[in-house]
């Protein structure tokens, strides 16, 4: 009882806190997100822990996630429809536990695995979607902590998407390091057609969903995300804030929690170009 009370007593104190920095941050976006409108949210009936990423396939759901207590890395399949948990597959690589954000490729999942620290290492890791067996493992000198893939590139960002690893994504060989100078700190990522379609951390209480045309990492799009409840669209600033983004044309899917987790569903509007700041 006492273990309870204790652990309701800090729920409550972070809530407050949150509440109190939110009401002092002259910055934040007041939204949920802009130029959207809400559609529902779907329950995740299964475990998973600190959310990292989410794809969708069809009648799937992917979801990355670290169980940061006991060091392990998860990739967890759900229900698309009913949120019923299917399977998951450990990807642990001793030091590197820290699953980032996720991309598909035809019938493959490709999932970066970390070290939980800058300048550290991670394995790149192609997984096959039927067998949840893994094919190969690209090893990079450098955190990752999310990929995209095109179907000919992979490109993984670092520590909060600083540097944009680009890989061959037949070979695996790395083509060249591109410099991230937007300001979005990078969590989750998908190639959508020609462009990266990008969600990460602005500032301690705002995101942004960011449309980028590649290679020129010429911004085209960006649309402000705030709050949803007491929790941050990409982590910080909430007690339980997961950092999960996949898009399906103008749906954008937010998993903003962590277990027990829901995947929040909004329909953006049909504006091409809005709200891009000038370039540096």
């Amino acid at each position: 009882m006492m273990r309870k009370s204790t652990r309701s007593s800090i729920s409550v104190f972070l809530l407050i806190l949150w509440s109190v920095s939110v009401a002092a941050a002259p910055d934040m976006f007041s939204g949920v997100v802009e130029h959207a409108r809400y559609v529902g949210a779907l329950g995740l009936k299964g475990e998973v822990f600190h959310v990292q990423g989410l794809a969708l396939d069809g009648p799937h759901l992917w979801i990355t996630s670290v169980d940061l207590a006991r060091r392990r890395a998860y990739l967890h399949e759900f229900d698309r429809a009913t949120g019923r948990f299917v399977r998951r597959v450990e990807l642990t690589d001793g030091v590197r536990y820290h699953p980032g954000g996720l991309s598909l490729s035809g019938r493959s999942i490709f999932v970066p695995v970390a070290e939980p620290r800058p300048h550290s290492s991670a394995v790149l890791v192609e997984i096959d979607a039927d067998s949840l067996t893994v094919r190969r493992r690209i090893a990079v000198a450098d955190h990752l902590g999310c990929v995209a893939a095109s179907g000919q590139v992979l490109v993984a960002g670092n520590w909060d998407s600083a540097l944009l690893y680009v890989f061959d994504q037949r070979t695996g060989t790395r083509l060249r390091v591109v410099p991230n100078r937007l300001p979005t700190q990078y969590q989750d990522m998908k190639f959508v057609g020609n462009q990266l379609v990008a969600g990460g951390t602005l500032t301690l209480w705002n995101g942004s969903v960011d449309w980028i045309d590649w290679p020129s990492m010429h911004l085209r799009r960006s649309v402000h995300a705030g709050a949803i409840g007491p929790l941050r669209p990409f982590g910080r600033g909430g007690p339980s804030t997961g950092e999960g983004m996949a898009i399906e044309g103008r749906d954008l899917y937010l998993l903003p929690e962590d277990g027990p987790s829901r995947v929040f569903h909004f329909r953006l509007d049909d504006r091409r170009l809005d709200n891009v700041p000038p370039r540096a």
